[in-house]
């Protein structure tokens, strides 16, 4: 199988606004490490661009002929466009909501637009995710950065507990969401891929 075959199967051109998220998360660790806190007024604004332009490529992708990509594990669908759409717009009215707080609390900006960036990179993949795997990846990613960023305010003893408390909360919810996923697997006949679970579920409703 050549490249040219590979990539026509994975169809990877959906996931672009996920890639221009990726991108623009790692310029703003690059840009922080760097020029370090002289950035600090600049990096919202690079991320708010990426975020937008995010949302752009969302607008392109509207009613895609085959929103289908990585071979079942991700849909790109109407409705998927749509709620990746209303992630990334969060996280921009919610960059622009914190950053006058996070610099009066004397905590790095870069730091908590890159443990946001990585929240909304996991509800974005989550909005689309096709397939059990890949739905608890992007789920665990959302979930870690946002114990995180409840913890960021470290002085903060409130912050401080509500991570603990979040932490607590989201391990037993994960421990719960596994065994769901191992009960629907083993039911489906060993499938992973959502449509093809509700197939193998019909099946077993309707009996030999």
């Amino acid at each position: 199988m050549d490249f040219a075959n590979l990539a026509a199967q994975l169809n990877a051109g959906i996931i672009l606004p996920e890639g221009i998220v990726i991108i623009t998360l790692l310029l703003v660790l690059v840009i922080d490490l760097v020029a370090g806190r002289n950035s600090a007024k600049g990096i919202p604004y690079v991320a708010i661009g990426g975020l937008l332009l995010s949302v752009l490529a969302l607008y392109k992708e509207w009613d895609v002929a085959n929103p289908i990509s990585f071979l079942g594990s991700f849909n790109g669908d109407t409705l998927s466009v749509a709620f990746r759409a209303i992630v990334a717009l969060s996280a921009t009215v919610t960059i622009l909501m914190s950053i006058r707080y996070v610099q009066q609390a004397g905590t790095s900006l870069a730091e908590f637009i890159g443990l946001l960036l990585t929240a909304t990179l996991g509800g974005m993949f989550l909005s689309g995710a096709n397939e059990l795997v890949t739905i608890f990846i992007s789920l665990e990613t959302l979930s870690i950065a946002s114990y995180m960023m409840t913890g960021y305010m470290k002085r903060d003893p409130r912050s401080n507990e509500a991570a603990l408390k979040y932490l607590l909360i989201g391990a037993a919810s994960s421990a719960v969401f596994l065994y769901g996923i191992s009960l629907l697997y083993g039911l489906s006949g060993g499938e992973t891929q959502l449509e093809a679970i509700a197939t193998g579920m019909a099946a077993l409703e309707s009996g030999p």
